[in-house]
């Protein structure tokens, strides 16, 4: 069995560009001169044919649009057989609402994340009677498509922006922020579009992974500031940076992971320009930055 792996979307919230957004690269994607990217999400393909789609974005029907291999089949016959969904914040969440026209599908979620959207009734607009909402316990093994074992983990991460309240932990560790683990022919997948920091236990899990998808936020923790796009870094939003002696290509350089793709990018990192220095550095580190349609065999 051959597992596809499509990047159905490689930006982080907003996309690229950002609606209101006149920055550098928001400027440059809506002129046609680096490429526009859609909200965070991923599929895999199942040995059946079938996918599952990680994390439903709100540009979703767009991306399934350009997706021929997710088109229906028939009037209501379609591959997409699971969604599962890794944290509560709009960017990810939002797509279930588009996934409301009567298709079934299983809705794969930590009950914590589950309980997120079992407490806003807007969601109920996904009639439960096709979409069963399945809970899955941390570490629990499960059957994302035929073909395909997954687990849910915890990594370091915040609840979402709308449950802030308090002092905020950015990395709390628990059903909140979770990555998705896949087995299939004897290949391990990593899909973690948010973490805030590499800690020894996620580090030992990941080493030798045969294909990562990883958080790629910012290039730098201020870089918000910098740009004058916002108050907050990136490690207050729960998110670790690309560069620098805690960034994720320093962290990461010593794992011995065969491929590393960046994912969930926000729209002021500077990758998103070819001809970028940072750009250059991170791929001479070995690592993919993530483009829209993108499919990967590991």
């Amino acid at each position: 069995m051959t597992v596809r792996a499509r990047i159905l979307g490689a930006a982080a919230g907003g996309g690229l560009p950002q609606w209101n957004c006149g920055c550098n690269n928001c400027n440059l994607a809506r002129s046609g001169v680096i490429p526009r990217l859609t909200q965070s999400s991923l599929a895999i393909s199942g040995a059946d044919g079938s996918w599952a789609i990680l994390n439903a974005s709100p540009d979703i029907r767009e991306q399934l649009t350009q997706a021929r291999s997710l088109h229906p089949s028939g009037l209501r016959e379609l591959p997409l057989s699971a969604v599962v969904v890794t944290n509560g914040d709009i960017d990810h969440v939002a797509g279930l609402l588009t996934l409301r026209e009567s298709q079934p599908f299983t809705l794969f979620a930590t009950p914590g994340i589950h309980a997120v959207l079992d407490a806003n009734p807007i969601f109920d607009a996904v009639n439960r009677d096709l979409v069963p909402r399945r809970a899955i316990a941390l570490e629990e093994a499960f059957d994302l498509v035929p073909g395909i074992a997954a687990r849910l983990f915890a990594v370091p991460g915040k609840v979402p922006l709308y449950m802030e309240a308090g002092e905020v932990v950015t990395d709390l560790m628990g059903e909140q922020t979770v990555g998705v683990e896949i087995e299939a022919a004897g290949k391990r997948i990593y899909y973690i579009p948010g973490c805030a920091r590499l800690s020894d236990d996620l580090a030992a899990r990941i080493r030798g992974a045969n294909l990562l998808f990883f958080d790629g936020t910012l290039w730098r923790d201020d870089e918000m500031i910098r740009e004058g796009l916002g108050h907050k870094t990136g490690a207050r939003m729960g998110h670790m940076s690309m560069s620098g002696p805690d960034g994720s290509i320093a962290a990461m350089a010593g794992l011995g992971i065969a491929q590393k793709v960046f994912v969930h990018m926000n729209n002021t990192n500077p990758v998103h320009r070819p001809d970028a220095p940072e750009r250059a550095l991170a791929e001479a580190a070995g690592w993919t930055i993530g483009q829209d349609g993108m499919e990967i065999t590991p």
